[in-house]
């Protein structure tokens, strides 16, 4: 399937910086386009749709995500949405975190003083989350669900495992770095919630986010606050005081509006063609990174393997590959690169073909 057409990528330009800021598909821009039009048209009534059209991007995001609309939650970023999740939380339940885990990740646990475990990220990163767990006892399990420097992906399967070997851990994921990439059942998932932001991997431009929520969680989130008496006044008829917290004030419909297109878009092209059109992409690739000795030991390592790669070369080669049409970014102690729907092996061979180059020429 040629995805790439999809896409207005000029000719020279390999782009690979999904984990940093994916691109968006040409309908976007169309309905992007048109959307900013009406918006400005003084008859029409876009302004007072608002609360109707945010219903229907959560509905649609339920629908693909499998979970009801109910326990959705339309934030504008990641960041946003976890910070508010771990202020309506207890602070003094235990936590477990990933050792350099994503910032926006870890610091907000840290900073409101929840005690914390920590879990080593190796390749046997399963094994060392049992551990923990089975151990120290915490009380919620915190990480991505994809490392964003390592590209280091969490089995899921072992996450629903977990659910049923410690049904009281409540476990929080960040799919940032995943959703968008191949089908995701949140209510099967083990999962008690899972947030992100939709500018990368679901390829939605900024300004989007989302929270999926289990139904235990939810209840305690704010305890105080849900026992309190809300307040009667008109706008606030059909909020629960959950949303006020998650969702307070206006919300942005062109950018929620832009995720509701991502989400039309894997719809009609189905998350279940991008998984095998990226599973057999990534073969080729990581043979070709193995074969020039590029990958890190973890990702050679272990067998469930990522989009996000981060290729061991020096950062410092960064504005060389630029100047080749090489969009990526330097991570860590190499240069980090993600694989999505835009990307084919012919992007592979030249990514290969200008590293060389680029060693030649020191």
């Amino acid at each position: 399937m040629d995805y790439k057409s999809y896409f207005d990528i000029p000719e020279g330009i390999s782009y690979f910086n999904t984990p940093g800021n994916g691109l968006l598909p040409k309908s976007h821009h169309a309905w992007r386009r048109q959307r900013e039009y009406d918006f400005f048209n003084p008859k029409g009534d876009l302004r007072e749709q608002q609360g109707p059209f945010i219903d229907t991007v959560k509905a649609a995001f339920g629908g693909m995500f499998n979970c009801p609309t109910a326990n959705i939650f339309a934030v504008p970023n990641f960041s946003f949405g976890f910070n508010t999740l771990m202020e309506g939380l207890d602070s003094s339940l235990s936590c477990a975190l990933l050792h350099e885990d994503y910032p926006s990740l870890n610091y907000p646990v840290l900073y409101r003083g929840f005690p914390v475990e920590w879990i080593t990220v190796d390749a046997a990163i399963e094994t060392n989350i049992r551990a923990v767990v089975a151990t120290k006892k915490p009380k919620i399990l915190l990480l991505s669900i994809v490392q964003y420097v390592s590209g280091v992906k969490i089995d899921l399967d072992f996450i629903k495992q977990l659910r049923n070997d410690f049904p009281d851990l409540l476990i929080i994921g960040d799919a940032t770095q995943y959703l968008g990439t191949e089908p995701f059942d949140f209510l099967a998932s083990g999962f008690d919630a899972v947030g992100g932001s939709g500018y990368k991997w679901l390829m939605a431009g900024f300004g989007n986010g989302y929270f999926m929520v289990s139904d235990r969680l939810k209840a305690m989130l704010y305890a105080k606050a849900q026992q309190m008496d809300r307040p009667t006044e008109a706008m606030w008829s059909n909020k629960t005081i959950l949303n006020t917290f998650f969702e307070p004030g206006h919300q942005d419909t062109l950018s929620h509006g832009t995720l509701l297109q991502s989400i039309n878009f894997f719809n009609a092209i189905g998350l279940e063609n991008v998984q095998a059109y990226l599973n057999e992409l990534r073969d080729y690739a990581y043979q070709a990174f193995k074969k020039h000795n590029l990958l890190l030991p973890i990702a050679e390592q272990r067998a469930l393997k990522s989009s996000v790669v981060n290729l061991q070369i020096p950062p410092e080669w960064y504005p060389q590959l630029l100047e080749l049409g090489i969009r990526c970014f330097p991570r860590g102690g190499g240069i980090r690169i993600g694989l999505h729907i835009y990307n084919d092996k012919t992007d592979i061979d030249y990514l290969i073909k200008s590293i060389e180059r680029i060693k030649n020429e020191l």
